[in-house]
């Protein structure tokens, strides 16, 4: 084999640079054996073209640690063959991956050496790659949605950043410090979460226990060493189990293997300080897993099988059965997770898979489809990742927040729920009623009127349990309101509801916008673009949308808007205010579509409670800013910005001590009033007033409470408003209604 001499600015001698490409064309050959795919000559050909482009693109460069910077794209695409599955065409594209980026190659010359696939993978590689150079939060969040945004194209784009960013944790001991915690923390806040959610196990293993060795090095130090103490005890014990195991198996005619697997060091860190437990006092260090030989149609029957020797010889836990192969996880997991009580009073898991289970479980994404055998109905993975591209897609909420909404996609377990008709839905923990309409349909979701749960009426934001059967009402006249974002926690969900309610504003600033059109005729003023100007600089708003949305929400009154008119008679005031209009905003500005807010009220939780609070000097938050509150232990909350240089620190090792918070505008705030309704009880009253309650804008019943006696008729509304323009309309309007003697406001309440 001819390699391309690798030079550089160490000097090295001929002796060196022939040990060298000795070395390179070794990790050439280990890539072509190591190749999951058996592959024909052409692909053999392909690698090794891609293979010829890498070593001559980067034959100047060198890595941190002095090694020719070629070890490096090889080491990802071994990674890309051998642990993911991937085929050819991959392989070459983890080859070139970083060939854009760092060398005079272009994507178009890429294309026309290859192919346009292959182009296409390396181009997505290299929009990922323009990254992770800053430290701001915020960059690396927006980076984060441009990298998830190659979905679209091709999910292979994804997998291979994943074995890119495998291989830099395995080689990162020659970089400093700074460079290695920053990396480590990048990787267990997204990547180690994103790999699980495409089922890598083994990746999401590594990358977790990589970055808990350098996020807190002594710590992992300890366990990997505590780890060796015991590990003589531990193999003698689980060989103990596996004998007695194996001898029922083999009686039974079971073709199969029996491996012990010690629980990951992150796992067991983790299980440490959930518990607050030493590592000895960790049980469950450990699993045995019996890997079964079955064709397609015995699989679920060898497993129960297995399931029945095992329960023979040790005791289950019934509370810990985990049947992931009735019910497969949306990764596409299956096995059967089985929690016995072994010698010594000890809890041992058994994981019983079938050959095809675990190469799924062991290789994610590629192994589930080349088992897929052209099935019609999607798999929970493929509904997963549609659901991603529309989120994507739809999604017109700042970055953090996205990375936020998405990692509680990637991190959260399993629910299984069942719809009226018994057919099966998963949806992550935590999530509600209102969650679950969504899953089914987005019209579904903003039509739901209420929930039924196990037969019996619920809140919209009722958390499920796995087993629930659910029901959703619907009707026509439904529509979200701001609430409902608190009822939800999908992204989906929260995403579709943001949707309607800018639609709805919309709507309201047209409305806004004929109302201040009639108004302004009233004070002999003809509404124009100048007026418009005029006004939202009168109102210190920013745009004209801004203007029309609180003319429709009642917030613009009518004694504000003849201050205005009052104002602009005045000649000399109106010169100095035209003066400052021109160089102030200008038109552009004017007719941005934003919804501009006066922040003035910082307010925490669901609730949106009042709390004391400081504002951390770290960060230095001010109104308008993107901010959560984290409770100290001497300070009471400290308010930090969203992308806080300490945000992800704090979220992911502290996340019990988190609490949302956000700034409002206070006059957009809603209120609660009471209406006590008294009158004459006649046919269809009842009707009527909630007709009057409903058809009125920025209005919704809270509750309702109507009933007629001797033609008598008494009520109780209690309404959600805006402000008291919109109550004292509300008022009004009931008053019109045939048959209403006397309306009024209770105060104390």
């Amino acid at each position: 084999m001819l390699f391309l001499s690798i030079t550089s600015t160490l000097h090295m001698t001929d002796i060196e640079i022939e040990q060298e490409n000795k070395a390179i064309a070794r990790e050439y050959k280990e890539l072509l054996r190591i190749s999951y795919q058996t592959l024909s000559q052409e692909d053999k050909q392909l690698i090794r073209k891609a293979f010829d482009v890498a070593v001559d693109a980067h034959k100047d460069q060198r890595r941190k640690s002095g090694e020719a910077y070629i070890f490096h794209p090889i080491g990802v695409a071994k990674i890309v063959a051998s642990e993911i599955g991937l085929g050819p065409t991959s392989i070459a594209a983890a080859l070139m991956h970083d060939v854009v980026e760092d060398t005079d190659i272009t994507v178009e010359d890429i294309e026309q050496m290859f192919n346009p696939k292959i182009a296409q993978l390396v181009a997505g590689l290299t929009k990922i790659s323009q990254v992770q150079k800053d430290l701001n939060v915020s960059m690396q969040a927006e980076n984060f949605r441009k990298m998830l945004l190659t979905l679209n194209d091709d999910v292979r784009v994804i997998l291979i950043k994943i074995a890119d960013r495998l291989h830099n944790m395995q080689t990162m001991d020659s970089m400093p410090e700074y460079k290695q915690i920053k990396i480590a923390s990048e990787t267990l806040y997204i990547y180690a979460p994103l790999a699980h959610r495409l089922g890598l196990y083994n990746i999401k293993t590594k990358l977790e226990d990589l970055g808990l060795k350098y996020t807190e090095p002594k710590i992992f130090n300890e366990i990997v060493s505590k780890i060796k103490e015991t590990k003589e005890e531990q193999d003698a014990y689980i060989a103990s189990i596996s004998d007695v195991l194996k001898e029922s198996l083999l009686q039974e005619g079971v073709d199969f293997i029996i491996k012990g697997r010690p629980k990951s060091i992150y796992s067991i860190r983790r299980k440490m300080a959930a518990q607050n437990v030493t590592f000895d006092q960790v049980y469950d260090k450990f699993a045995l897993r019996i890997i079964y030989k079955s064709n397609l149609h015995d699989e679920k029957f060898l497993a129960w099988k297995i399931y029945s020797i095992v329960t023979d010889h040790y005791r289950p836990s019934p509370s810990r059965l985990r049947d992931w192969i009735s019910s497969p996880k949306s990764t596409g997991y299956e096995a059967l997770h089985i929690t016995v009580m072994g010698p010594k009073g000890r809890w041992v898991e058994v994981q019983v898979r079938s050959e095809r289970m675990d190469e799924i479980a062991e290789k994610g994404y590629a192994a589930h489809y080349k088992y897929k055998q052209g099935a019609t109905e999607e798999s929970g993975l493929d509904v997963w990742l549609n659901l991603l591209k529309e989120a994507l897609e739809n999604s017109e909420t700042n970055a953090v927040d996205f990375v936020e909404d998405f990692k509680m996609n990637l991190y959260s377990k399993e629910i299984f729920v069942f719809t009226p008709k018994g057919e099966i839905k998963s949806l992550p923990k935590g999530a509600t009623t209102l969650d679950f309409a969504f899953s089914i349909h987005s019209e579904i979701g903003i039509k739901t009127r209420g929930t039924r749960v196990n037969g019996k009426l619920v809140q919209l934001n009722h958390e499920l349990k796995s087993g629930d059967q659910v029901e959703i009402i619907t009707s026509a006249n439904q529509k979200p309101t701001i609430n409902w974002l608190e009822y939800v926690t999908t992204s989906r969900a929260k995403t579709k509801i943001k949707n309607v309610l800018n639609e709805d504003t919309k709507k309201i600033a047209e409305e806004g916008k004929e109302l201040l059109t009639r108004k302004l005729k009233h004070l002999k003023i003809t509404l124009s673009e100048s007026v418009v100007n005029e006004l939202v600089n009168f109102f210190k708003l920013r745009t004209s949308l801004d203007l029309f949305y609180r003319v429709g929400a009642g917030a613009i009154e009518n004694q504000q808007l003849k201050d205005f008119a009052a104002q602009k008679s005045n000649t000399l005031i109106n010169f100095f205010k035209n003066k400052i209009k021109r160089s102030g905003t200008t038109n552009h500005e004017i007719d941005k579509p934003e919804i501009t807010s006066n922040y003035d009220l910082l307010v925490f939780g669901k609730e949106q409670d009042r709390l004391d609070y400081k504002l951390s000097s770290c960060c230095n938050p001010i109104p308008g800013d993107e901010v959560f509150g984290f409770v100290t232990i001497n300070e009471g909350i400290k308010v930090h910005k969203k992308d806080c240089p300490n945000a992800i620190s704090l979220q992911s090792n502290y996340a019990y001590r988190v609490m949302q918070a956000k700034w409002i505008d206070s006059s957009q705030q809603e209120f609660k009033a009471i209406l006590n309704i008294t009158g004459m009880d006649s046919l269809g009253l009842t009707n009527e007033i909630t007709k009057v309650i409903s058809s009125q804008m920025n209005v919704n019943i809270q509750s309702l409470n109507l009933q007629g006696d001797a033609g008598v008729f008494k009520g109780q509304v209690t309404v959600i408003v805006k402000n008291n323009v919109i109550l004292k309309k509300l008022i009004e309007n009931i008053k019109k209604i045939d048959g209403v003697d006397k309306i009024s406001r209770v105060y104390n309440t």
